[in-house]
């Protein structure tokens, strides 16, 4: 069967999820036949959606469901956010590693790939993220821009953190903080991370994509997190509702949209500085050179991390990563 057909047939029951469509209402619209109608229904509900047939009312998608669809996701874009082309995959080994293929193809700007799960997920430093089936959303987006520093293409991991702690407070009601520089944490636990990768052109140093990643904790998976995160490792939600994957992945488009094509990308520092998890804490500065004791002071309008040192020297951190004692 035409996957195309399948998320047709998708886009048309979650236009009005909870009401009820005939099978000839349905190929009739879409210009299909009833075989291909039934034979679509089957394959969504082999995807986990919850299509529910009554005789004489036709088919239903339950509004009790939580499962990513690029429909669904495109239902909670901003008009500005029209040209967002998401793609939704149930497993990949990747999102950034095929984002990067697709850009280094050609892909444009605005093409976001999502998977429900990753078998080789990726996080900063060569470490791998945890992706379990179901419970997160990980997300990675194509990126064409035309800055000419370095630094200016290290301030999209801040511009996503503020992105992605407003997302969460939208969708869950809950407070973020960020773990600088890339970590997202609800109740002192960590639930998204970011990772950015550039192509730069050798020779005008200007990148020719950027790959935007992040990775959500949804939910705790059956059973808690595996033991070596089990103390650290926290989710967005707490309890299980309709749409909240699909609304958190379209709200962090929308709001990371926002603040990428502002000028100069608006005014995210301040947004940024408070939502500090760090500030006023004690803090280990882990760089190639090694470890160094330090107190957080403050994050300037570059989102560089200001720290004092024992000795009362201070540094502002560009780039790098710190562990926080929190009181």
């Amino acid at each position: 069967m035409d996957s195309s057909t399948k998320d047709r047939v998708l886009a048309l029951l979650e236009k009005d999820q909870g009401a009820y469509f005939s099978g000839e209402t349905i190929a009739d619209t879409l210009g299909i036949s009833r075989t291909a109608v039934w034979k679509s229904v089957n394959a969504l509900r082999k995807c986990g959606y919850d299509i529910v047939a009554v005789p004489n009312r036709g088919y239903c998608l339950s509004s009790a469901g939580d499962i990513l669809s690029k429909q669904g996701i495109r239902k909670y874009l901003v008009p500005a956010c029209d040209n967002i082309s998401p793609e939704v995959f149930d497993e990949v080994a990747s999102t950034n590693t095929l984002a990067k293929e697709l850009a280094a193809k050609g892909a444009p700007e605005g093409c976001v790939i999502i998977a429900a799960s990753q078998t080789g997920g990726r996080g900063r430093r060569g470490r791998t993220f945890y992706s379990p089936s179901d419970t997160g959303i990980y997300l990675s987006m194509i990126l064409r821009p035309s800055f000419a520093s370095p630094q200016e293409t290290i301030r999209l991991t801040t511009v996503a953190a503020v992105a992605a702690c407003e997302a969460i407070e939208k969708v869950s009601g809950r407070k973020a903080l960020i773990k600088w520089v890339n970590d997202i944490f609800l109740d002192g636990r960590k639930a998204a991370g970011i990772l950015t990768e550039a192509s730069f052109d050798l020779e005008s140093g200007v990148p020719d994509f950027i790959i935007l990643g992040i990775g959500f904790n949804a939910y705790s998976p059956e059973g808690g997190f595996p033991e070596d995160i089990r103390d650290i490792a926290g989710s967005v939600f707490n309890v299980r509702r309709d749409d909240q994957k699909n609304r958190l992945a379209a709200e962090f488009i929308n709001c990371f949209m926002s603040y990428y094509r502002a000028e100069g990308f608006g005014e995210y520092a301040g947004e940024y500085r408070a939502r500090s998890l760090a500030i006023g804490h004690e803090v280990n500065v882990i760089s190639a050179s090694g470890i160094r004791p330090a107190v957080a002071v403050d994050v300037d309008d570059e989102c560089r991390l200001l720290v004092r040192y024992p000795d009362g020297s201070t540094e502002k951190l560009y780039s790098g990563e710190i562990s926080i004692k929190l009181r």
